[in-house]
């Protein structure tokens, strides 16, 4: 969901600076003409002669992130001529609508949310994606990504980054010194949370708290469990409300959740039981696990971020993480994950060119080779992700077996998504019943 991606930008903002080096086609103060021409600036000639235009970007990234992103594109910058103004902001879903209303949007902006891209879609707000950058968008990105930026038959831009939501969270370490391995399979995974409870540790750890968002990381177990109980239609028809939120298949997947969640032998490892979940920060609730508390923890590839300094992330580290196991391998590999796609509000040569670019295998590359990104362009060469978890989350999005479907929280109404839904897994956390609970979140759709 969307706050979950802003609260990744706000972890990485911790993370020491970058130091950022110069690309071999100058620094960003060098004047187009000093590098026009050069072998280095060759593959930007087909985004045509742009010197001294501007486009102006609107997104919710900032700090660390955004000097890594405004560098993505510094070589383009400087072949092109364009000079790409970005302006990252905390308040980016609230702003924009302020600013597009107003008169003043920007030429492009990093919608995270496929609804609210709908919205300025449907109130002609926006411009239909140029010739080349569908083409380009159609070459690079699987169809089950560009669906979520069209609206009535219309593309409106591709996807930029991405995350992975279907992980689980646990220490090789402790593994290897237990003799615990891995679970491929649904039924391997409990069998796995059976045995670790029976060895007097609750395997899980889990917390939902997060603020104005509280309640959010419990609707992401609701979608991982609602793709893997149901086939990837129902969960279209569930998210666009083509069935009631209390359809039958909904308590279905609730349950199934519950089967963990409101397990007491289960959770919740060194915060307390099922309670303490509603208290819990999601920010704090896998750290158990570094302690030998806890040994699972279900959270997306940008928890990476949340664990203490100097912790090593990778196979052989201190942690890492799982694919979130499917229940029925029949239905294909289900993949919950998020991002954001780069719509435009105005047509000029110029922000179509870079609206292109940014759908290109060569932007994938020259983000990725700068570090702490994840991209579903299969343009993407694994060798320019470094780090451990990113490239286990481009695997994923990069195998054919993988059935994707995005945030369901970010697709439905805001008053649904990020507000009844996220209210009713904190209530049905506290005790209420999955029945009572999905009845009144469907009472709020209108």
């Amino acid at each position: 969901m969307a706050f979950a991606r802003s609260r990744q930008a706000l972890a990485i903002a911790g993370v020491l600076g970058l130091a950022l080096s110069a690309t071999a086609c100058g620094t960003g103060d060098d004047k187009k003409s000093d590098t026009a021409g050069s072998a280095e600036c060759a593959a930007y000639e087909k985004y045509g002669d742009n010197d001294g235009k501007k486009v102006t970007i609107y997104s919710s990234i900032r700090d660390i992130e955004a000097d890594r992103l405004e560098e993505s594109w510094k070589q383009f910058e400087n072949c092109t001529g364009i000079e790409i103004d970005h302006e990252g902001s905390g308040e980016f879903e609230a702003q924009l609508g302020v600013r597009v209303d107003g008169g003043n949007a920007p030429d492009l902006a990093f919608i995270p949310q496929p609804g609210l891209l709908k919205r300025f879609a449907d109130s002609g707000k926006l411009k239909p994606a140029g010739a080349e950058t569908k083409k380009t968008a159609e070459e690079n990105y699987p169809a089950d990504w560009l669906k979520y930026s069209t609206v009535n038959g219309q593309f409106y831009g591709a996807p930029l980054g991405s995350n992975v939501k279907s992980f689980v969270w646990y220490s090789p370490k402790t593994f290897k010194e237990k003799g615990w391995t891995v679970p491929t399979t649904w039924d391997e995974l409990i069998s796995l949370s059976d045995k670790i409870a029976a060895s007097g540790t609750k395997p899980w750890c889990v917390g939902i708290e997060s603020g104005d968002a509280t309640g959010w990381p419990a609707t992401d177990w609701i979608e991982d469990l609602m793709l893997r109980t149901q086939t990837p239609e129902v969960y279209d028809q569930w998210t666009t409300h083509g069935i009631k939120f209390n359809d039958p298949k909904v308590v279905e997947a609730v349950d199934k959740a519950g089967t963990i969640l409101k397990n007491e032998k289960y959770v919740n490892a060194g915060f307390g039981g099922v309670k303490s979940i509603a208290t819990t920060s999601f920010q704090e609730a896998g750290v158990p696990i570094t302690t030998g508390k806890c040994a699972l923890h279900r959270q997306a590839s940008f928890y990476a971020n949340q664990w203490p300094q100097g912790t090593k992330v990778a196979e052989d580290g201190d942690v890492f993480a799982f694919y979130f196991p499917a229940i029925d391998a029949t239905k294909g590999k289900p993949v919950l994950g998020g991002g954001e796609f780069v719509a435009a509000f105005a047509d000029r040569p110029e922000v179509q060119a870079v609206q292109t670019y940014l759908a290109s295998g060569e932007y994938a590359n020259s983000r990725a080779k700068i570090g702490d990104w994840v991209s579903a362009n299969n343009k993407l060469d694994l060798a320019n992700v470094a780090n451990p978890i990113d490239k286990l989350s481009v695997q994923i999005l990069q195998d054919k077996s993988t059935v994707f479907r995005f945030d369901g929280s970010d697709l439905m109404p805001a008053t649904v998504g990020a507000g009844t839904f996220w209210k009713g897994m904190v209530d049905w956390i506290n005790g209420k019943d999955t029945a009572t609970v999905l009845g009144g979140i469907e009472s709020s759709w209108k």
